[in-house]
């Protein structure tokens, strides 16, 4: 699999007011070749970009098997691994995107939930499937 471009520009006319304040979102997702975390990773990026960011997004998918060079250029050191270079700041996710919430909190789509004061004291408690890493820009 090559590098490939996605862009979805369908947006239902009730929602168009609404979409046309959403900021263009980029985002590479990095793979190798067709393993199991690669495919799930494609589909569950796929499917929030066509639940959540309609009409703004353009989603590149790189299989790093097939392009090794590309991941130089990002400091790719996992895969699967999402990167959001726009909206700023520039994003990075880790994993087969299977914690859907995680994604789109660390995609900024959806608000963070309220966890209790005893939740966020707790150490070691990790979810598979996203790690989110920020690097400013």
């Amino acid at each position: 699999m090559k590098s490939t471009t996605e862009k979805n520009e369908t947006a239902p006319p009730e929602e168009a007011q609404d979409e046309a304040h959403k900021p263009p979102y980029e985002l590479c997702l990095y793979v190798a070749g067709m393993t199991p975390r690669s495919v799930r990773a494609i589909a569950n990026i796929r499917e929030i970009c066509s639940e959540h960011l309609q009409g703004h997004c353009n989603l590149r998918v790189i299989d790093l098997c097939q392009q090794p060079a590309m991941a130089e250029a990002d400091q790719i050191v996992a895969l699967p691994t999402l990167i959001r270079k726009l909206p700023p700041p520039l994003r990075r996710i880790i994993g087969d995107l299977s914690d859907r919430e995680g994604v789109l909190n660390a995609l900024d789509l959806k608000p963070p939930a309220q966890e209790p004061e005893n939740r966020r004291q707790e150490s070691g408690d990790r979810r598979q499937g996203a790690a989110v890493l920020e690097k400013p820009v």
